[in-house]
């Protein structure tokens, strides 16, 4: 059986070019981002190896370039690709860490919702409610603003990746907990579970060994999703200044600095990272497409 499931998997995977594509640009970029001390020409937040005699280059194929730098530098003299692969890392990061939190929140809640029915999932379910009549964006720029306020400065550079984790995983629980809520309500009236009821075993197995397993489709699609989601979330506080510091920018600060300069002809400062952020959510938002196909059944 599980030789005709990864069989039908493969079978599947290759006849979507598109996803393969994807899959590819994600798992590079995963890579190169993870390896950045490895992967990047130059290190580019480390003020002893940045000259700011080699600011404002234009890429390696331009007229007046340093083939050292091959998507030129900004202001400062920081190399270009090595600060997309450096704040890649961190949008990455930012973005399934955010993610994995609200899928945690979001199982938990929709499964006890679920599960047991009654007060639980009246009162779980309003708050869920409540929580999502607020936009995650506004909640997570909320959060985000509070702490940056209320923080000393330094504290808050130091701590600004866990921050948005918290901010934008609190932000988006919810969709996970209505669809983890649905599915457990329809798994906890099958014959598996009634049988586990029969034999004796506690309610914790039930759900964690026997339901969970069942209801993890839905969640990985949402999931890959959300992960697309997230990135775009935290480039916007990024870009509004409410996000990781100048230190360690992300791909949203790094389009943040560079649209200062944008319409002074130092377009590629800007550009790169936004085609950077643009592929990466694109691609994640197509694998998900995939995965969302290849799970359903009415489709296959």
């Amino acid at each position: 059986m599980f030789e005709r499931i990864r069989s039908d998997f493969w079978y599947e995977l290759v006849n979507s070019p598109v996803t393969v594509v994807s899959a590819i640009i994600i798992a590079v970029m995963i890579i190169g981002c993870t390896f950045a001390p490895v992967f990047a020409p130059h290190t580019p937040f480390d003020p002893a190896t940045i000259s700011i005699m080699d600011n404002n280059m234009p890429p390696a194929w331009a007229d007046g370039a340093d083939p050292r730098f091959l998507l030129g530098t900004d202001l400062q003299g920081r190399d270009v690709l090595s600060a997309m692969l450096y704040g890649g890392r961190i949008s990455l990061l930012v973005g399934i860490g955010a993610v994995a939190l609200s899928v945690v929140i979001g199982m938990t809640v929709g499964l006890l919702a679920g599960y047991f029915g009654g007060m639980t999932d009246a009162v779980l379910m309003r708050i869920a409610e409540i929580k999502f009549a607020f936009p995650p964006i506004l909640i997570a720029l909320l959060f985000n603003g509070i702490l940056k306020a209320s923080l000393p400065a330094d504290v808050f550079a130091q701590a600004a990746v866990p921050i948005m984790i918290l901010a934008i995983g609190l932000a988006g629980w919810v969709q996970f907990a209505r669809i983890v809520r649905a599915s457990a309500m329809v798994q906890r009236g099958q014959d598996y579970v009634t049988a586990c009821h029969a034999i004796g075993l506690p309610t914790p197995t039930i759900i964690l060994r026997h339901i969970t397993p069942n209801i993890l489709g839905p969640v990985l699609v949402l999931a890959m999703l959300q992960i697309a989601v997230a990135i775009v979330t935290e480039a916007t506080l990024s870009f509004l200044g409410l996000g990781t510091p100048l230190t360690q920018p992300s791909l949203g600060a790094l389009i943040q600095i560079g649209s200062q300069y944008l319409f002074s002809g130092i377009w590629w400062v800007v550009i790169f990272p936004g085609i950077m952020l643009l592929v990466m959510v694109v691609a994640f938002n197509l694998v998900a497409d995939w995965v969302r196909d290849y799970l359903n059944p009415r489709l296959r």
